[in-house]
C-alpha cells in the first residue's frame, strides 16, 4: 500500500465491508442431500483508522467467519471488502490480497494451539518474516527481539519453546507474531476468552497500548460485552449471521435498541444486589440451514409482532451513528 494512498485515505475508513456473504456447502448426515449454510448474511460496516470495532454475539453467530473473511483466510461468496479504498475481494481478490497481506493480520483465540510446539518462540514470531522474504539474518533477529520487548517479554525467551510459557505469555507471543510485518489492521478473535480475569486485563491493556503507539485498527471479536466495553470504539451485534445493531460504544451501552442486544447487556454480571434482571431469553437459536422467513430473532423475541415472522427487517439509522435492524423502529 503506497504512502500517498494511505495519506489520502487518512480520514476514510481503513476497512469497508459491503453486503458481505459467506456460504458453505454442507451435507445433512451420512448420504443426506447437500445444503447451503449461510454463515454470514449480507453484512456491512466500516472501521476507521486507529479505532476498534467490537463484534459480539453468541457462539455460532458468524463472528469468527467474518474475521477470517476480512484477512483473506477464507474467500467471500459475494460482497466487497476494501482496505484503504482498494477492493481486496472479487474476481481478482487473491491477486489484490497478495499485495496487502502484510497489512492484515490475525490474533487467534487459543494461545496454546496457535503456536507450533516444535518451533522456538523466535522462529514462531519470525514465521511471517520468513514467508515474506527479503530480510537479512541480522534484521530478522533484531526484529524478533524488538517485538518481544514490545509485548513485554525479555529477548532471551526467543530460544525457548511455547510449552514453557503461561497462557497469557503465549498470547503475547501470538500478538508479537501478528505485528511482525507492521500491519495496519488486526483481527483479534476472542483473544482473552481462554485467559483468567487478571490476565484478560493485561492483554486488553497491551492491545490498547499498541493501538496508541502503532496506530493500529482492530476488529475485536468476543461474546462478553463487559470485555468489549473496555476496548471497543464502536460495537456491532451479530445474530444468526446478520448484524442486528451497530453504534458507537457509549451510545449502544447507554441506549441499546434491539431486543437481542438488550438481553446480552442484561446478562452481564454486575455487583448490584438491588438490580432487577429481565427474564432469560427462551427458545432456540434458529437453524441457519433451514432459515425461516422474517426476522431470525422472532422465535425468541419478547416483543415479536406478526410482521416479524413475515418480513426480514432492514438496517435503519436512528441517529447518533446508531443502526438497528428491527421492526420496532
Amino acid at each position: 500500500m503506497s504512502a500517498a494512498l494511505k495519506t489520502a485515505a487518512a480520514d476514510a475508513p481503513i476497512i469497508q465491508v459491503r453486503d458481505l456473504v459467506k456460504e458453505f456447502n454442507v451435507t445433512r448426515g451420512r448420504g443426506g442431500p447437500p445444503a447451503i449454510l449461510r454463515a454470514v448474511n449480507h453484512i456491512s460496516f466500516d472501521i476507521r483508522p486507529g479505532t476498534t470495532l467490537g463484534l459480539v454475539g453468541e457462539s455460532g453467530s458468524g463472528k469468527s467467519t467474518t474475521g477470517r473473511l476480512l484477512v483473506g483466510l477464507i474467500p467471500a461468496t459475494s460482497g466487497e471488502i476494501s482496505l484503504f479504498g482498494e477492493t481486496i475481494t472479487g474476481a481478482d481478490g487473491e491477486a489484490a490480497l497478495a499485495k496487502v497481506r502484510s497489512k492484515l493480520q490475525f490474533v487467534f483465540q487459543d494461545p496454546h494451539g496457535s503456536l507450533n510446539p516444535r518451533m522456538r518462540v523466535g522462529d514462531c514470531i519470525a514465521e511471517p518474516i520468513d514467508i515474506a522474504g527479503g530480510w537479512s539474518r541480522k534484521d530478522r533477529a533484531d526484529r524478533v527481539s524488538e517485538l518481544l520487548e514490545t509485548v513485554g517479554l525479555p529477548r532471551a525467551v526467543a530460544e525457548r519453546f511455547p510449552h514453557e510459557f503461561s497462557g497469557g505469555q503465549r498470547q503475547r507471543i501470538g500478538i508479537a507474531r501478528a505485528l511482525a510485518l507492521r500491519p495496519d489492521f488486526v483481527v483479534c478473535d476472542e483473544p482473552v476468552s481462554a485467559l483468567d480475569v487478571s490476565m484478560q486485563a493485561q492483554i486488553i491493556n497491551l492491545l490498547l497500548d499498541l493501538q496508541e503507539r502503532l496506530g493500529l485498527s482492530y476488529l475485536f471479536i468476543a461474546h462478553d460485552l463487559a470485555v468489549v466495553r473496555s476496548i471497543a470504539t464502536d460495537v456491532a451485534v451479530m445474530y444468526a449471521g446478520a448484524l442486528v445493531e451497530q453504534a458507537p460504544k457509549t451510545v449502544l451501552y447507554s441506549a441499546p435498541k434491539h431486543p437481542y442486544t438488550q438481553a446480552l447487556l442484561d446478562a452481564v454480571p454486575r455487583p448490584d444486589p438491588d438490580r432487577v434482571r429481565s427474564a432469560a431469553l427462551g427458545g432456540e437459536v434458529p437453524s441457519i440451514l433451514n432459515p425461516l422467513p422474517g426476522c431470525a430473532f422472532a422465535a425468541r423475541c419478547p416483543h415479536v409482532m406478526a410482521v416479524c415472522r413475515q418480513d426480514r427487517p432492514a438496517p435503519r439509522p436512528t441517529g447518533e451513528g446508531h443502526v438497528v435492524a428491527c421492526h420496532l423502529y
